[in-house]
């Protein structure tokens, strides 16, 4: 989530969390009529590989492989998504999300790798995770301590990890409900101890809205920069205070902090 780090590549733009390309739909202006536009070799050459071999997008999202990499990059350059808010992850048409049973039993655990910052992770998680659950009485993260020592994505007893991770590409990363069970983990960056006004509280919160299923509310055309890919569906109207907004793609919230439309939103994927 660093507001000063820059990655350029044709049509790029720094973004929180990670560093992110981000390709220009087709038909959006560009300096040169959209020659600007990066070829699949030179885009997948400049996208970050996190520790676990991953391919991270769109500021800190998750791709498995090579496979994903390029249908991403595909959908990237097609046609623009229609003007029409919270915004849910879709894969081939269909809301990428957690069954009703399965959102009430989000388990995790805090790995001991954290150190001195263990403690401070396990109550930055809870209160990020708190966010949504007081959106909607449906959500229910449920911290499994007893895993904390063994804590990976091979540890079958939870859902996800939660790992420290030393990168200069983001402060945390997160994952989809339809991300492969070995990438299900939430990593973070020792950085997030010193990101100012952005607390490890709403940058948790934030990562979670994504194992959720929540899209960044900033690839909507109103945002008018920052496109990532049109594989989503409109919850609510656009947001630009949006907790899933990056503020310096023309968010207009400076701390990611949770609106009544992130609320909304909430309740029409999960219920109230």
């Amino acid at each position: 989530m660093r507001l000063t780090r820059k990655f350029a590549l044709a049509a790029t733009a720094a973004v929180a969390f990670t560093v992110g390309t981000v390709i220009p739909a087709a038909g959006a202006a560009t300096p040169d009529d959209n020659t600007d536009v990066p070829s699949y070799q030179e885009f997948a050459a400049s996208t970050y590989r996190d520790v676990d071999g991953s391919y991270i997008v769109n500021g800190d999202e998750v791709l498995s492989n090579q496979s994903q990499l390029r249908t991403f990059y595909e959908k990237m350059v097609g046609p623009e998504t229609p003007l029409d808010g919270l915004i849910v992850n879709t894969v081939n048409g269909a809301d990428d999300r957690w069954s009703d049973a399965q959102v009430g039993d989000l388990t995790y655990c805090v790995s001991t790798a954290f150190g001195a910052r263990h403690d401070d992770v396990v109550n930055a998680m809870a209160s990020g995770a708190a966010l949504w659950e007081a959106a909607s009485s449906k959500i229910d993260f449920v911290y499994v301590s007893s895993a904390d020592g063994n804590c990976t994505t091979r540890n079958k007893s939870v859902l996800f990890s939660v790992e420290p991770v030393q990168t200069s590409q983001y402060i945390a990363r997160a994952f989809f409900p339809s991300t492969a069970d070995r990438q299900q983990n939430v990593l973070i960056d020792d950085s997030i101890w010193s990101s100012g006004a952005w607390t490890p509280t709403n940058i948790l919160g934030h990562e979670l809205g994504h194992v959720l299923g929540f899209r960044h509310e900033h690839t909507r055309p109103e945002s008018g920069t920052c496109f990532e890919d049109n594989n989503w569906r409109p919850l609510t109207p656009y947001d630009s205070s949006s907790i899933m907004h990056y503020p310096q793609c023309n968010g207009t919230s400076d701390d990611l902090s949770m609106t009544s439309t992130d609320v909304t939103g909430v309740v029409s994927l999960y219920g109230s």
